[in-house]
């Protein structure tokens, strides 16, 4: 099957159900995207589909045919970081770093859809986004200061 991922079309072998987070990482190896819970709860394994926030762990790779795959990978542009992870390292977000790449890519899908949220739509938007250090506050400092940029 053929899949677009950050801007490039790549053909896989893997079964057309085999979840998307597992071709990212076992056959691409793009291992920026994260194995958390593996029942699209934490949020780690999160990637764009579209302007849309996923769970790739919950989507089978068939249902991401056609459609713009966008991973943490593919945010950064001529060695620039993109506005959203250049925030999150000003505000010194992450601890462990697990949640890093989920937390970042459902960021974008939020200033995508909103470029102006208001703190209550950033905390509904990211709720299902797990931090396991509980650097809660820096990260809606860093969506604040990106939503700025």
């Amino acid at each position: 099957m053929e899949l677009r991922i950050n801007g490039k079309k790549r053909t896989v072998t893997a079964d057309a159900k085999t979840p998307l987070l597992y071709v990212l990482r076992d056959e691409l190896d793009m291992t920026g995207t994260k194995y958390g819970c593996g029942e699209g709860q934490c949020g780690a394994c999160t990637v764009l589909l579209g302007d849309a926030a996923v769970r790739s762990c919950q989507i089978p790779a068939s249902a991401a045919q056609g459609k713009e795959i966008t991973t943490i990978e593919g945010l950064a542009q001529d060695g620039k970081l993109h506005p959203v992870q250049q925030a999150y390292l000003n505000e010194d977000v992450f601890q462990c770093g697990y949640c890093a790449s989920g937390m970042v890519m459902s960021t974008v899908a939020l200033l995508r859809a909103k470029p102006k949220p208001t703190e209550e739509e950033i905390i509904g938007f990211m709720n299902g986004n797990v931090c396991r250090c509980g650097t809660y506050p820096r990260i809606l400092a860093a969506i604040k200061e990106a939503a700025k940029a």
